[in-house]
């Protein structure tokens, strides 16, 4: 069975150095540790071995016969250690990370700080991987996703990035023809955009503060898109439960208002998730530090 173990590697390694430098001072300043460490380490490595590698006097040292053959052979070691180190721990984040999305989020979120990241972060490249399916991290190799709601798997991590309401909102124009509700009646009365993932049969759960409310509109069009739902609304096609933060530019330019503002419906929570906490790549961590410091969601 062979007397070299992994632990060897690094003593290996300082050797090579030491040899190359001429003298256990000339390695330690290359290592950036003492004279007395050096000699130890090469000490040490000689115990294990079993052979001396170096002869010392107080002038030089001098390589024996099996040192010249081990220095052969073990010269690379240094470069290599230094190269799995520079990989490890690079200087500046580099590499490909891969990050699940569904659309709506993609285009309302990510999309509009992509340039930001990748001035601050040239050697990072993102795989976006949209997808309304929640995909599964591990299995299909992804990196991180933007969820709505947290995972119940105990194997992934979730960061809260943002929670808010949903609310009730319509165009100024639709409001004008069909006339401001002032109850429920009135506002079931109104035609509505109902999005499907959200929304079973057109029923609505909503609350008057902490008071449930049930509102069942008398006539919808169901989509399967928040986005197309926000997109419709605007259009003036019907009251649409949405999120306040999806539709920031929309309030702004007047194109929607709210319905009912006293009326809101469940909280929701977008997630940042990923598999592990435990040795993250730094180009992975430089994703989640810069997304969980954006103000996506904020006014």
């Amino acid at each position: 069975m062979s007397t070299i173990n992994y632990n060897h590697l690094k003593l290996l390694a300082i050797f090579v150095t030491t040899v190359e430098s001429g003298s256990f001072a000339g390695a330690a300043r290359k290592l950036n540790t003492s004279r007395s460490r050096v000699s130890e380490q090469i000490s040490a490595l000689e115990l294990d071995l079993g052979i001396r590698l170096l002869q010392r006097s107080t002038r030089k040292l001098t390589l024996t016969d099996e040192g010249a053959q081990i220095f052969a052979q073990a010269s690379q070691l240094p470069k290599l250690l230094n190269s799995i180190e520079a990989i490890a721990t690079p200087a500046e984040p580099a590499g490909r990370v891969s990050l699940t999305l569904n659309y709506d989020i993609g285009e309302k979120f990510v999309l509009p700080v992509l340039a930001e990241f990748q001035a601050t972060y040239p050697h990072i490249q993102l795989d976006l991987v949209f997808n309304d399916s929640k995909l599964d991290l591990i299995s299909e190799n992804i990196d991180l996703a933007i969820r709505i709601g947290i995972p119940k798997d105990n194997a992934l991590v979730a960061r809260v990035m943002h929670e808010e309401k949903f609310a009730l909102f319509a165009s100024p124009t639709l409001l004008k023809d069909k006339g401001i509700p002032a109850n429920i009646n009135a506002l079931e009365a109104l035609p509505w955009i109902v999005c499907s993932p959200l929304i079973n049969n057109g029923l609505h759960h909503l609350f008057r503060r902490t008071v449930p409310v049930e509102v069942k509109p008398t006539s919808f069009t169901q989509v399967n898109s928040p986005l197309m739902a926000q997109k419709m609304a605007v259009n003036h096609q019907g009251v649409g439960l949405l999120l306040p933060s999806t539709i920031k530019a929309e309030l702004e330019e007047n194109k929607l208002v709210p319905v009912m503002p006293e009326l809101s419906g469940e909280s929701v929570v977008f997630s940042l998730i990923y598999p592990s906490r435990k040795q993250l790549p730094k180009r992975t961590r430089a994703v989640i530090d810069f997304l969980l410091a954006k103000t996506f969601f904020k006014s």
